[in-house]
């Protein structure tokens, strides 16, 4: 029965997970409006949004490494920050350090992310 209950003992663990893929999403779409708006897009919004649905191409081999060692080394920072601290300072030190691995790993991943040209 322990298997089926899961792994961890506290639930809110997946609004933890969540929240760190919202704000990942939240990053990526701030950094393609960005782009879009600096190219001079009409509707640099709705085409940052386009931008993000169409991320099906994977990375190339040592970019998606690296990318995934970011988000996993992101994660046992924090994880090693939340299990050193207690109290109060524990949540104003895990969100930051979430917020900062995150952003890392969000703009890796824009930065290094392959660029098809498409009108604007």
């Amino acid at each position: 029965m322990y298997l089926a209950r899961g792994s961890t003992d506290d639930p809110e663990a997946w609004l933890w997970a969540l929240a760190a893929l919202a704000l990942y999403v939240l990053i990526s779409f701030w950094l393609q409006y960005r782009a879009r708006a600096r190219r001079g897009s009409r509707h640099p919004a709705s085409d940052a949004l386009h931008d993000l649905k169409d991320r099906e191409d994977r990375q190339p081999a040592p970019k998606y490494f690296l990318s995934l060692l970011i988000m996993f080394g992101g994660g046992a920072v924090v994880g090693l920050v939340a299990y050193t601290t207690s109290g109060a300072l524990r949540v104003v030190a895990v969100v930051l350090t979430a917020v900062v691995a995150v952003t890392a790993w969000a703009y890796y991943d824009h930065r290094t992310e392959r660029r098809i040209p498409q009108d604007t």
